[in-house]
């Protein structure tokens, strides 16, 4: 696990800097902290920060072929390197070492840009191939692995993290105005937008060539959700409960210790189970974070599973001010604006466990798998009341909010009845982004200045939404949601926030849900095995009855949990108000600061629940205030 950074000279005539190279490659030090490398020839510029995970002593990047006519530098692992590794050999090409990175660079070689679809695994890398004068850029299937670009004053400048772009000196910080509005409706903002004008994300599932001063992007993979065949019950799960196995076995490759980190949730302890089929449960790593608040607390739910199965397990309980204390650092890990409060606690169970191993398993994309989600089941309850006079079908929702008490989390009923009733009115195409995010379209309508040049239309705020919704290529409403999850929520806040938490930690983490053969097997069960009625991941929980105890199988999702709404009253308020002071607001020119006013009177004389508006605004402020000074 590693991170990459370069730059090429579109004038072919001019040299880059050893430098503004290895600038670039320190801000990522924290990706990479065991070695480093770097390739400067010509026009073109590459450099790699190493965590040493495969061949931990040879695989020094760049790595050459036999010829050096081409070069790699990587970030990620492939899983199956070591059956690609024996093809390539009786093929005749020659490795230097046992890294999972020669393999992806002799695949290249052997298969050119149709290379891709052998890689099952998380990357993101560029390939130098000085005979065709191109380079080559792909990210994996699922955006585990990040990857940024930008072109500015002749020179394509590409990296792992914003922040190493940001240290060139060619790059001009203007913020994108209609990625503010997007970031304020998802609470990340969605690929291929960056926060600044000019610099994109590359999409998961996609490749970049940049030739003769031409830039090309392609889509190389897509899910299918349109083949729902199967309706054997039995088969089904068997068939999931062997693939997933297998999942986890390929992810236990490593020349380093791993462990796995364990809410005591059904995803993450369906992992566990999986690893104690494999191995001696004894040599199992187990790694939890605890609260001595019981409001925030899921640590005894871990410790059953990891008690369950004999593992060894890892266990730091804390108070809710370390979720504090750690707050600046977390700040200083992500370099576009993103409100996603788990990732505080992510950060700090990623530290935990970097105490003890370098790699981690985790459960992430069971939960858009598998229809995990409750707005997965509001999507159902919405469909049940067409049947009824809309203005009628709101009306419980709208008591509720009315007489339900303000709650201090986001499980009560008042906090779901307005969510419910916010998302309603909007077309199915976008209402899910609706329920989920913080500011709908009218809100930002009055939050932006005026002369924003913002459009306000519902499908333009949730054009992303919208694209994959219509690419869905589904009949089914929820085929469509989990699809569009997975394209959006999954790669831009699950995986950016669990990437930037563990690799600020030097942790890399694994995702066996996320395996390719999988995930393509799961979206052809019908989504009626996964929501059942109103019980979410119904098919995964039979296929797991017989390795998990009843009491993990039915236990309430409930995520990390996060006391935004004291700290904004508290703690934070300090801060908060400095956020939010009139001059700063006015000086930055971007938001009315009436309206962010009437928020805090709201927020802080508990009038209505209003606290994921606050906390994205606040994040945003905290944001610009470490990196447009």
């Amino acid at each position: 696990m590693c991170g990459i950074c370069g730059y090429v000279y579109l004038d072919k005539t001019k040299s880059p800097s050893g430098a503004i190279l290895k600038v670039m490659m320190d801000s990522l030090a924290h990706r990479g902290p065991d070695d480093e490398g770097l390739h400067i020839k010509d026009n073109v510029a590459l450099g790699q920060r190493r965590l040493s995970i495969i061949d931990v002593k040879n695989g020094h990047q760049p790595i050459f072929n036999e010829d050096k006519s081409i070069v790699i530098i990587y970030n990620g692992e492939i899983y199956n390197f070591r059956q690609l590794r024996e093809v390539l050999l009786k093929r005749g090409h020659i490795f230097s070492t046992d890294s999972d990175t020669e393999v992806a660079l002799h695949a290249y070689e052997e298969y050119g840009d149709d290379c891709l679809k052998y890689f099952n695994g998380m990357f993101a890398f560029a390939i130098w191939d000085n005979k065709l004068k191109r380079l080559f850029l792909a990210r994996d299937r699922f955006g585990k692995k990040p990857l940024y670009y930008g072109i500015f004053d002749n020179q394509f400048i590409f990296a792992s993290e914003l922040k190493a772009i940001l240290k060139h000196p060619a790059l001009k910080r203007e913020i994108d105005l209609a990625a503010v509005s997007r970031y304020l409706a998802y609470e990340y903002i969605p690929s291929p937008s960056s926060i600044f004008k000019n610099i994109s994300k590359l999409e998961a599932g996609t490749k970049l060539f940049l030739k003769d001063g031409a830039c090309k992007i392609e889509s190389y993979w897509d899910l299918n959700f349109g083949r729902n065949e199967n309706r054997d019950v039995r088969e089904i799960e068997s068939r999931l409960v062997s693939m997933f196995k297998e999942s986890v076995r390929k992810r236990l490759i490593s020349d380093v210790p791993l462990g796995v980190f364990l809410s005591g949730g059904i995803d993450s302890s369906a992992v566990v189970s999986m690893m104690a089929e494999l191995m001696d449960p004894k040599e199992i790593k187990t790694f939890s974070i605890g609260f001595k608040e019981a409001s925030y607390d899921e640590s005894s739910d871990a410790r059953g599973i990891a008690k369950y199965f004999g593992t060894e397990h890892h266990e730091e309980i804390l108070r809710p001010r370390a979720m504090l204390d750690i707050f600046p650092a977390v700040l200083d890990a992500l370099d576009e604006p993103f409100a996603d409060s788990s990732i505080i606690p992510t950060y700090l169970v990623s530290a935990f466990t970097r105490k003890f191993v370098k790699v981690a398993l985790g459960g992430d994309g069971g939960d858009e798998l598998f229809l995990g989600y409750p707005s997965f089941r509001a999507h159902k309850l919405s469909g049940l009341l067409k049947a009824i006079p809309k203005d009628l079908a709101k009306l419980p929702f709208e008591i509720l909010t009315r007489l339900a008490p303000l709650s201090r989390t986001h499980g009560g009923m008042n906090y779901k009845a307005r969510q419910f009733l916010r998302g309603i009115d909007y077309p199915e195409e976008v209402r899910h982004q609706a329920w989920i995010g913080s500011f709908l379209p009218e809100e930002q309508k009055a939050l932006f200045a005026p002369g924003s040049g913002i459009d306000f239309n519902p499908f333009c705020i949730y054009g992303p939404t919208d694209r994959y919704y219509k690419a869905a290529g589904a009949a089914d409403l929820l085929d469509k949601i989990s699809y569009v999850h997975i394209k959006t929520y999954l790669s831009d806040d699950i995986l950016t926030k669990v990437d930037r938490a563990s690799m600020a930690n030097s942790l890399e983490v694994r995702a066996p849900f996320l395996d390719t053969e999988l995930a393509e097997y799961v979206v052809t069960i019908p989504n009626w095995f996964k929501l059942r009625n109103f019980t979410s991941k119904w098919i995964l929980k039979r296929a797991l009855k017989d390795k998990l105890p009843s009491s993990t199988l039915n236990k309430k999702k409930r995520g990390f949990a996060v006391p935004v709404a004291e700290w904004l009253k508290e703690d934070l308020k300090g801060l908060l108000l400095a956020a939010f002071e009139k001059r700063k607001i006015e000086r930055e020119g971007i938001f009315n600061y009436s309206y962010i006013k009437g928020l805090l009177t709201q927020h802080f004389g508990n009038r209505h629940d209003v606290r994921k508006e606050i906390w994205s605004l606040f994040l945003f402020e905290m944001w610009y205030d470490r990196w447009m000074r």
